[in-house]
C-alpha cells in the first residue's frame, strides 16, 4: 500500500492546527513521506499492524506529534545538539517524527530487530535526515550519553529505565509514552527514580487516553 499524500494532507493540517504545531510545509511533506515508507515496507519488515492510511495518521503520527510540544519544552534546558535515544523504535515512532519536527535534536533509534533498525537507516537516507540514525542493538549495550531517552509502549517503566540507565546523561530525562496513567508500573519503580510529571496528552481524532511519564534520577539530599 502506498499512501496518497494529497488525500491525507488536509487531515494532517487539521491535526497540526489542533495540536498547535506550526510546522513548515517541508516538515509536513516529510511526515507524510515517513508514513508512505512505513506503508511501502510494512509487508517486508512487519512494522505495524495498522494498515488503514487514516488510522495510521491518527494512531501513529498524531499520537507521536502530541508529544512534540512537551518534548520541545524540555529540550529548552539542553539547547541545540541535544541527543535523544528512542528505545524499541520499530517504524520510527516517535523517533523519526521527533527528528523531523525538531531538527536541532540528534536522534538515535535503537531496535533489537535488524530489519527495523535498517528501516530507520533507509528513512534517514530517503528523507535526507542527517540528524537521524538507526542502531541494531540491545539498549543495555549502548553507553550514550543521551540527554533524553524515549519510548512508546515499549516495556514497563521499570524495565525501560533499568535497561537504559547507563545511557542517560547526567541531568537527563526519560520520556515514556503510555496509554492511561500506568499506576501499577509507577508503584514498582525504585526510590532512586523521580517521576516529576505524568502529563496527559490529547491526540486529535483519538478517544483513548494517552500520557507521558517524565522521569529522572533522584538527586540525593545533602546530609545535615
Amino acid at each position: 500500500m502506498v499512501l496518497a499524500a494529497d488525500t491525507l494532507r488536509p487531515a494532517l493540517d487539521a491535526g497540526l492546527q489542533a495540536l498547535g504545531l506550526p510546522l513548515s510545509q517541508a516538515q509536513r511533506v516529510l511526515l507524510l513521506a515517513h508514513l508512505d515508507l512505513i506503508a511501502k515496507w510494512n509487508r517486508v519488515y512487519n512494522l505495524t499492524a495498522v494498515r488503514d492510511p487514516v488510522q495510521m495518521l491518527t494512531q501513529h503520527l498524531f499520537d507521536c506529534l502530541a508529544a512534540v510540544g512537551p518534548l520541545s519544552r524540555e529540550l529548552a534546558r539542553f539547547g541545540a545538539g541535544a541527543r535523544l535515544l528512542d528505545v524499541g523504535s520499530g517504524a520510527g515512532l516517535p523517533g523519526v517524527v521527533f527528528a523531523i519536527v525538531c531538527p536541532q535534536l540528534q536522534v538515535t533509534c535503537v531496535d533489537t530487530v535488524g530489519k527495523k533498525a535498517a528501516f530507520i537507516g533507509q528513512v534517514a537516507a530517503a528523507l535526507g535526515l542527517i540528524n537521524l540514525r538507526g542502531v541494531h542493538a540491545r539498549v543495555e549495550t549502548l553507553s550514550g550519553p543521551f540527554e533524553l531517552i524515549s519510548s512508546r509502549a515499549f516495556a514497563t517503566l521499570a524495565d525501560f529505565t533499568a535497561g537504559s540507565r547507563q545511557a542517560l546523561a547526567p541531568g537527563g530525562l526519560w520520556l515514556a509514552m503510555k496509554g492511561k496513567a500506568p499506576d501499577a508500573e509507577l508503584a514498582e519503580l525504585t526510590p532512586s527514580l523521580d517521576v516529576f510529571h505524568v502529563e496527559p496528552l490529547v491526540v486529535p481524532g483519538l478517544e483513548a487516553q494517552r500520557c507521558i511519564v517524565w522521569m529522572r534520577e533522584r538527586v540525593a539530599s545533602p546530609t545535615a
